[in-house]
């Protein structure tokens, strides 16, 4: 998985504030059987996350675009998924189905991926009663790093 999250550097990155929709394109997801998930440390998925995101930087500031770019990291439990993806929206505006919350902590975002060990699904027991309309349901955490050259 490591591995696949650092040759995204090596994809085509589409950058295009008037379709944005065309970024759809720069979105990855990556995952990993619970006994792989037991083999890697929350810090080595943070390091390559973050060492991606100063590498998309860099391509980005060689690209010439004007203007927000955003990388951005988030835990699909449904999916059973850690995800990423590149758009030219603020983190604040970005597109999600649900509610989300823009976090600092990218560590906390791993550390969920890793401890689930039933991916894509909800174990027996896990199940939850459905909570009363009036409360709200917890925001999911999104990482977000800021692509925009420095200097712009």
């Amino acid at each position: 998985m490591l591995k696949d999250i650092r040759a995204i550097v090596d994809d085509t990155m589409v950058l295009s504030p008037e379709d944005q929709d065309a970024e759809q394109v720069n979105t990855n997801w990556f995952g990993a059987p619970p006994h792989e998930r037991m083999g890697m440390s929350p810090d080595e998925v943070v390091t390559v996350f973050e060492e991606t995101a100063a590498v998309l930087r860099d391509q980005v500031a060689r690209s010439g675009h004007q203007g927000t770019v955003t990388y951005y990291v988030w835990h699909d439990g449904e999916a059973g998924q850690l995800r990423c993806s590149v758009c030219t929206r603020k983190p604040g505006d970005l597109v999600f189905p649900v509610a989300y919350q823009v976090t600092d902590d990218l560590r906390a975002i791993v550390v969920e991926f890793l401890e689930d060990r039933a991916p894509g699904s909800i174990q027996w027991g896990a199940l939850e009663p459905i909570p009363f309309p009036e409360s709200e349901p917890v925001p999911m955490a999104v990482w977000a790093f800021d692509l925009t050259p420095f200097g712009r």
